[in-house]
């Protein structure tokens, strides 16, 4: 039984995880243990319907023997955690190596590449794009004669630039001859969210009930969540993401912002009888695993990068500092298991400064806290790093204890030491009027 078909076609969502796949286009290489890491932790996102949710493309069979190898193992050590896929180019031995790489593991999956614009198809095989997508059908019916225990899902590439009634037509076909989904690709990321939408609009209702399709949609121009969501509200259940969004180029939509999207706004987004989920996905997994990705492929976590982001409920004024609930679209702790962290930066206040005092263990009066409140924001400008360290701030409060504050001026500037799993409060200025 084809568990990911069976999800899409009840109407619940199915990741199709790109990071180890299409995320070596971002210049990053996974390695085989890894990946398999990787497989199995997206899959306890959701427990034991991992395999039912997340397609994990575990790489390109064909790149080198390396690449075959790591693709088998996760096929082989990722099973029932996930459903694994390998991915190649619409040419049969590259076919025959992605079935042999995923074969004889439980919901495994190969997805060929196969040109839908008239641009792509001459480029990429050198023939028109009726004729690509031929080609596309005969090597469904090869992946299902080489083995019927592998699904064959098929990519239709360049699909934004495409013939909407051609692609309809060869999904039907393809579909017939045993894929499991079509994938419209907006592969080189110019896609509009309104043209999106009408793509999957019109070869949704063109190629008829029996056709399950996926998104695969870059992002080049910023909009690849946006284009995905659209793809979604049209009545698409499978979509492409990748963690951190690494892919070619801009990359894709990331899948920790995509899923978290989805877990908190189901409804909005799919509509008010809408029922995604076999099991609610684990968000609390999110920052964990966006951490490991980060840390397996120098894909740095920033300041600003939602949902996962080092600054992830920060906060830049005195009343936030009061009132956090209020400038914040959702609860850290209680969604992801972040536990926030009140640091100092060059706009602490003074009620800032003394709570930072307090937490490291000195009680201030008012004029020990302003003039506490200087020496931070003068260190912040001396140094040119808008974070005082914890550290730094320590040493000082214990001179300005002491009677010697002002004068504690030497201190390291070594950067904060993160704490394990900890977001921060970033916290200042009192707002005015």
């Amino acid at each position: 039984m084809d568990l990911v078909r069976e999800s899409a076609g009840a109407g619940r969502v199915v990741l199709w995880e790109e990071s180890a796949r299409d995320g070596a286009q971002a210049k990053t290489l996974m390695t085989a243990g890894f990946r398999v890491r990787l497989a199995r932790e997206t899959g306890r996102i959701f427990g034991s319907d991992g395999p039912r949710h997340v397609v994990i493309a575990a790489g390109f069979p064909a790149v080198c023997g390396e690449e075959f190898e790591a693709v088998r193992r996760v096929a082989g050590e990722a099973e029932g955690a996930v459903s694994v896929a390998a991915v190649c180019r619409g040419a049969r031995r590259d076919l025959e190596q992605a079935v042999a790489s995923v074969r004889g593991s439980r919901q495994a999956r190969v997805m060929v590449v196969v040109p839908a614009s008239e641009a792509m198809a001459r480029v990429m095989v050198h023939r028109a794009a009726r004729e690509a997508l031929q080609a596309g059908v005969d090597l469904v019916k090869r992946a299902r004669d080489l083995d019927e225990g592998v699904a064959v899902d098929v990519c239709l590439a360049d699909a934004s630039r495409a013939d909407h009634a051609l692609m309809a037509h060869y999904a039907r076909a393809m579909t017939g001859a045993g894929a499991g989904l079509v994938v419209l690709a907006d592969t080189v990321g110019a896609q509009l969210p309104s043209g999106c939408a009408e793509m999957f609009r019109r070869v949704r209702a063109e190629a008829g009930s029996e056709v399950v399709l996926a998104s695969h949609l870059h992002n080049d121009l910023g909009l690849g969540l946006a284009n995905t969501l659209e793809a979604l509200a049209a009545g698409v259940r499978v979509a492409s993401s990748s963690w951190l969004g690494i892919a070619e180029r801009a990359g894709m939509v990331a899948t920790e912002q995509l899923l978290f999207l989805l877990a908190r706004h189901a409804r909005e987004l799919l509509g008010a009888g809408a029922a995604p989920w076999w099991s609610p996905p684990d968000l609390t997994r999110l920052p964990v695993i966006a951490e490991m990705v980060a840390g397996e492929t120098g894909v740095p976590l920033g300041v600003t990068t939602p949902i996962v982001g080092t600054g992830v409920g920060s906060l830049s004024t005195g009343t936030p500092f009061v009132h956090p609930r209020l400038f914040q679209p959702y609860d850290p702790q209680e969604l992801l298991g972040i536990t926030p962290r009140v640091v100092l930066t060059h706009l602490a206040s003074a009620r800032v400064v003394a709570a930072v005092a307090t937490r490291l263990g000195h009680t201030l009066d008012g004029e020990r806290t302003r003039t506490a409140m200087a020496w931070v924001k003068g260190r912040a400008y001396r140094t040119g790093r808008a974070v005082v360290e914890d550290d730094a701030f320590a040493d000082y409060l214990d001179g300005l204890t002491q009677g010697a504050g002002e004068d504690t001026r030497g201190e390291s500037d070594s950067p904060l030491r993160p704490g394990t799993r900890h977001r921060c409060f970033i916290l200042g200025l009192p707002v005015l009027g």
